[in-house]
């Protein structure tokens, strides 16, 4: 098939179909096999020839929620929380190294032997990390997160019981209302889920900005809304682009609301920095244990970023992030909220929590489901913004 290719001009997928097809009826024993597999021939030549090669099938698939590359012979996938391994490789390793640079190369990213290290998207939004040799020392690897077709939507997951209906109203008011939100979890725990569903609660008329590594946030119904992405340094010398660059240019480009898709180093100083310099209603993820945890880490953070004393960040944490919504990833590999909890303020040293809601375990179906219930633990302490908003606070909430 590559021989028949003219790779003088631009040939078209339909060319290649056609040109398939006809090597496929020329071979005497291909023409005697069922219709399904010369079907399923054609497929996997135009693949490996114009998409993906065999991760095509798997980027396709709707049950697939990730996708795990050790080497060219190695393939996992997880379903429906499950991980298990594939009995299909890819031809060869060069074979596998083409795949990845057609992957980088659609984001505008460098992978090779002086830059092993790369995070990159598909077309579909998928995200991609890549490790290559001589990092990975059993081949490239490849990790592909799979998120939804159809963004998830707060009733989905009241359906799938990861929230109850008390926390989606109250959640929904304090987004409505401009309080700053941090969202942190575990690996898998569903943070940039949870952010999108969050957003859809973001008045339409506002105008928005995200700010990610790699563009994953998936938010609905937005007109004014501004998508940035970081941009690594490649082979020409082409400036880095960080997300201090870019959280720092946000801040003139009139934002009501600022959204940071994960927090990860010195950026957590400017994304901090905008929440208490008037950009009310910010959001952002990052990794934690528990909501006390995240603001452990985030104060790490910001030291990456300045040298200040902890007393200090610690009032601007206080001062910044309104509320932490924690999620986890329970034994039975179901996602859920697990804590809601207030930034109460600043006192002798530390930083006052007022815990709102949390999810309490009380055994197992007959399936071996976590079974539990979403329980109020305290009333909202700062309850000005949402007197600001117009919305009654009573017994905590803010919907009456």
């Amino acid at each position: 098939m590559l021989s028949r290719v003219d790779y003088g001009r631009e040939t078209t997928d339909d060319e290649v179909e056609e040109m398939i097809e006809e090597a496929i009826l020329e071979e005497a024993e291909l023409r005697k096999c069922p219709l399904a597999q010369r079907k399923r021939l054609k497929r996997e030549l135009f693949d490996s020839m114009r998409r993906l090669d065999l991760l095509q099938m798997f980027v396709e698939d709707p049950s697939i929620t990730e996708i795990m590359i050790n080497g060219k012979d190695c393939v996992f996938v997880e379903r429906e929380g499950c991980l298990q391994e594939l009995d299909v490789g890819f031809e060869s390793t060069e074979k596998l190294q083409d795949v990845i640079q057609q992957i980088v190369a659609k984001c505008n990213r460098v992978v090779n032997e002086s830059s092993p290290i790369v995070d990159a998207r598909l077309e579909n939004g998928a995200r991609v990390n890549v490790v290559m040799n001589p990092i990975a020392l059993n081949g490239p690897i490849v990790t592909i997160r799979r998120f939804p077709e159809k963004p998830i939507t707060m009733e989905e997951l009241l359906r799938r019981r990861s929230i109850g209906s008390e926390v989606a109203v109250f959640l929904e008011d304090l987004v409505k209302a401009k309080y700053n939100i941090f969202i942190s979890g575990g690996t898998g725990s569903g943070k940039t889920t949870f952010l999108n569903v969050l957003s859809g609660f973001i008045p339409k008329q506002e105008r928005v900005i995200t700010i990610e590594d790699n563009a994953e946030l998936q938010l609905q119904g937005l007109r004014n809304l501004v998508r940035l992405e970081t941009r690594n340094r490649n082979m020409e010398n082409c400036q880095e682009i960080t997300m201090r660059d870019l959280i720092k240019a946000s801040l003139r480009m009139r934002p009501d609301r600022i959204v940071v898709g994960e927090v990860r180093g010195a950026e957590a100083v400017d994304m901090i920095q905008a929440m208490n310099t008037g950009h009310e209603g910010s959001m952002s993820t990052g990794h934690a244990n528990s909501a006390k945890d995240m603001l452990s880490r985030l104060e790490n953070m910001i030291l990456m970023g300045m040298e200040i004393p902890l007393a200090a960040i610690r009032q601007q944490l206080a001062s910044g992030i309104d509320i932490i919504v924690h999620l986890g990833r329970l034994r039975d590999r179901t996602r859920k909220l697990m804590q809601v909890v207030e930034v109460a303020g600043y006192a002798d040293g530390e930083i006052l929590l007022n815990p709102l809601f949390a999810f309490e375990e009380t055994g197992e179906d007959d399936k071996g489901n976590v079974v539990g219930e979403f329980k109020r633990k305290g009333e909202l302490i700062h309850g000005e913004k949402l007197q600001m908003a117009g919305m009654e606070r009573k017994g905590g909430q803010g919907r009456a």
